[in-house]
């Protein structure tokens, strides 16, 4: 515990920083300020000033730990993590400990993640600021706790108003100002000053403005993003007197700012209200650091930051900071349920593999519950088809479920979701009520046909997702589970979740078992408490964001972590795995990036996707095509095609016809008795590739993308070295591959199929990389950009194509693995390709023709959009 004295110097030396924009600088200040008053310092003076710097420079070095996964421009640094003399921070770090039971791990990556939000925003002692950032979380991964941390360690810090922008409902509103008010207001209440309550939003102040608040005070408003709340609370703003207004620092926090914040005007120069309203409120308070959270970044990253007059920064772009919270171990997210492809290609692991928790949705069953088009809604009655019959059985399984664990306490939802239009809620909700009531007698008969099905439902989903590779608990068996059903269908309560609903969720009551029924209110923001069961269909979804708000079933499962389930159309699915790839190159490129550019030189990556939209196309008028680049990459065939015996014989062929000309125009090298070929022309590999078929979903590993980077790159990439990999102890192929005649093949397993493709997970090997490299020499390290930049280094900018031939009866080595023989109808032919040049600095691009949205499509976007206004009561 420092000395009053001591305290005071620290105190003083820190509120100079701003100003002197270094420690020195700082204390030649206070030096100078003490000086002036006292005249010279004396001995106990220096001793004082000496001690304080030793404190402030200990401070300092702690900084290099923050900024570990941010994007931002250079300021002083002046937050260095909790000090000894706060109250907040501690308050609430003991409360999720002590009360709320959370782990200290997981209390660790909040303190570390909150206080790098903190070092990235202004200085609150500064006498005017104004800073602009942008955090990214994962959809429902506990961006508030986040907040939380933020709100609390900023107070300490000096702020002392806290603004936050809650979503565009009163639930969301109610949900944001109930968390916080229990997690951070009720710790110090004498401390803070309620300008909200869950029961109403911002009405303005009694007298006017903001009043001057009390030495160590705060306040905090949560604000509906709605005109009306926004004007009483910028009216208030203008109303307040000047001097109180210089001494508020504000901390807005705007929660989802992807949603009303980001401006969506038709036209560029006009501005919609509700961004208006936020901007205008930003610009008008002196002393203010807007902090945007959102776990779908798509619109803030593609706000134009130039005005088109040219005048400054858009008022809402992340100017200052973006940074990405790191993944929670234990969440689920797009990633672990659905998998994804890699980032990059140097990834360790070619693919990111999903738990076994999604059911497949067939256009039949999709066709009963929803109307062939949109003019028909009205019209038409759904019908519960087999799929949902089973998701809800399922679900009822997995409520006695967690009564065997002692869950009886605990809230159990489950959730459908077949539509925007409120109409179809009601009549969706009405038909699974109806077949539930027609079935209670049978479900809880023993012997009945239907308890028979749903014992073979629960074997069978037990199977594929064993309690014990996800929770400490032993296997539920149904004859134990089934007990518990009368009490689970006695407690079970149908809600219908949308704006014109009386019968809705309450979670504020003792625990509850829902199903419910919804559409666009339940796409962002809203937790689904105890959620176990989903039944998503929403085809006509077309946006990256909206996609992943839908994602209810994203968050934490602590103790039921086997039981989740999701039931989607294979599309849907695909849709969630290929925008799991897409969040992990956005984090990708912000880590790549950190402390070399700033978030007005940087600009954010979005890849594009067949038949989809990255976000509104009035919030992409900033927006630019970007190309693909393949320079110093390595790609691979991964997916084949192992049951089409004729596109499996044509691969095979054009194989063999590349090495037939391979070997009268190139030169066959002399390396370790391998089989290549030097100096090829492209025309042949070009050739080559229009022949073979590739199925790869990564879109980066196309044969149109491909074919155009290669053809656009000339020179670089006019000869090429070809090479066939061999296995010393492989069997031989059948058939001839071309000039080289038979061949050993390389054995490879199948992780898994799809239709009429094998997934083999991983072709190539990172010595691969090195295949046309003299073998007298030896790479320094075993690292794929090593690897690359050794080949470089010794044959020069040339390509590299190799071609696998592959054992058809191949089996997996290890039998305790996932892994299945390939069993394919023909010996198959996969490729790897090695470009050159280096990865960041690109080379030639490529532009990729996409798949078109049908006018269908389009109507059905504009009519959900409307729908999604009517269902969230806005």
């Amino acid at each position: 515990m420092i000395s009053p004295q001591l305290a005071g110097w620290v105190d003083q030396i820190r509120r100079a920083l701003p100003e002197a924009e270094s420690i020195d600088g700082a204390i030649a200040i206070v030096k100078r300020s003490v000086e002036s008053m006292f005249g010279e310092l004396t001995s106990l003076h220096e001793e004082l000033l000496q001690e304080a710097e030793k404190i402030i420079r200990k401070d300092y070095e702690q900084v290099e730990i923050l900024r570990n996964i941010s994007i931002f421009s250079k300021r002083p640094d002046w937050y260095f993590g909790p000090k000894p003399k706060d109250s907040h921070w501690p308050a609430l770090e003991g409360y999720v400990i002590q009360e709320k039971g959370w782990n200290i791990e997981t209390v660790k990556s909040m303190n570390v993640s909150s206080s790098e939000v903190i070092s990235l925003i202004e200085n609150p002692h500064k006498d005017k600021f104004s800073c602009r950032g942008l955090v990214l979380g994962y959809v429902q991964s506990g961006k508030t706790a986040n907040m939380t941390a933020v709100i609390a360690k900023a107070i300490d810090a000096g702020y002392n108003t806290v603004i936050v922008l809650a979503g565009l409902t009163d639930k969301l509103r109610q949900q944001t100002q109930r968390r916080l008010e229990s997690d951070v207001v009720k710790r110090l209440p004498e401390r803070w000053n309620l300008l909200t309550s869950d029961q109403g939003d911002f009405r303005g102040l009694t007298n006017g403005g903001f009043p001057r608040l009390a030495q160590d005070n705060a306040q905090i408003a949560v604000v509906k993003k709605n005109v009306a709340p926004l004007n009483r609370l910028l009216e208030t703003i203008s109303s307040t007197h000047k001097l109180n207004l210089q001494r508020l620092k504000v901390l807005l926090i705007d929660d989802e700012c992807d949603q009303a914040s980001v401006n969506s005007a038709s036209k560029e120069l006009d501005i919609t209200s509700i961004n208006m309203l936020i901007r205008k409120i930003v610009n008008f308070i002196p002393c203010i650091s807007y902090v945007g959270y959102t776990a779908t970044p798509f619109a803030n990253v593609l706000i134009n930051p130039y005005p088109v007059d040219g005048s400054g920064l858009d008022d809402l772009y992340p100017k200052d900071f973006i940074t990405s919270l790191p993944l929670p171990l234990d969440y689920f997210g797009a990633e672990r349920l659905f998998g994804r492809a890699p980032v990059n290609s140097d990834a360790e692991s070619p693919d990111e593999q999903p738990l076994n928790m999604i059911r497949a949705v067939s256009a039949q069953d999709s066709a009963l519950l929803q109307p062939p088009s949109i003019k028909l809604k009205d019209s038409f009655f759904p019908k519960i088809p087999p799929s949902l019959e089973d998701a809800l059985l399922y679900f009822l399984m997995c409520c006695a479920a967690r009564c065997t664990r002692g869950h009886e306490h605990q809230h159990m939802t489950m959730l459908v979701h077949t539509s925007p239009f409120v109409i179809m809620h009601e009549r969706v909700a009405s038909v699974m009520e109806a077949w539930l009531q027609k079935n209670r007698a049978s479900i809880l008969l023993p012997s009945s046909p239907i308890r028979l099905r749903m014992k073979n439902l629960w074997v069978s989903e037990s199977t594929l997702v064993p309690s014990k590779l996800l929770t400490t608990y032993d296997p539920v068996n149904f004859d134990v589970l089934e007990n518990h059903l009368p009490h689970v269908i006695s407690e079970l309560n149908f809600a219908i979740e949308n704006g014109s609903s009386s019968d809705r969720i309450d979670y504020t009551k003792p625990a509850r078992i829902y199903v419910v029924v919804g559409g666009s209110i339940l796409a962002r923001g809203l937790t689904l408490e105890g959620l176990m069961v989903s039944y998503f269909l929403r085809s006509s979804t077309r946006q990256y964001d909206t996609l992943l708000q839908m994602g209810r079933w994203f968050g934490y499962r602590h103790n039921y972590e086997d039981l989740p389930r999701l039931w989607m159309p294979k599309d849907l699915s695909k849709s969630f795995r290929d925008l799991a790839a897409i969040e992990a190159e956005i984090r990708d490129d912000i880590s790549q990036y950190k402390n070399r550019m700033t978030p007005t030189d940087f600009a954010v990556r979005i890849r594009t996707l067949p038949g989809m939209t990255i976000t509104a196309a009035t919030k992409m008028r900033a927006a630019k095509s970007c190309d693909l680049s393949y320079s110093g990459k390595h790609v691979q065939s991964i997916r084949l095609n192992y049951l089409n015996e004729k596109e499996i014989h044509s691969n095979w062929q054009a194989a063999a016809e590349l090495l037939t000309q391979a070997s009268q125009f190139g030169d066959l090298a002399d390396i370790d008795q391998r089989k290549l070929y030097l100096e090829v022309p492209q025309a042949l590999v070009v050739k080559f590739l229009r022949s073979y078929t590739l199925h790869d979903s990564r879109h980066d590993l196309g044969t149109r993308a491909l074919l155009a980077y290669i053809e656009n790159s000339v020179p670089a990439l006019m000869k090429w070295n070809v090479g066939v990999f061999e296995t010393v102890n492989g069997q031989s192929s059948k058939l001839p591959l071309g000039a080289l005649g038979h061949v050993k093949m390389a054995n490879r397993s199948v992780l898994d199929t799809s239709g009429e493709i094998a997934n083999i997970k991983a072709l190539m090997s990172r010595r691969d990389v090195i295949f046309d490299c003299p073998t007298d020499q030896k790479p320094t390290a075993d690292d794929w950009s090593t690897l690359k930049a050794f080949r470089e280094s010794l044959v020069g900018e040339i390509p590299l194509i190799i071609i696998y031939p592959i054992n058809r009866n191949s089996k997996p080595t290890d039998p305790n693995t996932h892994r299945s023989a390939l069993n394919a109808q023909g010996d198959l032919i996969g490729i790897g390709i090695i470009f050159p040049g280096d990865e960041q600095a690109g080379g030639g691009y490529v532009s990729v023709s996409l798949d078109a949205i049908s006018a269908d499509e389009l109507e059905a976007i504009e009519q959900e959009e409307l729908a999604q206004s009517e269902a969230a009561g806005v």
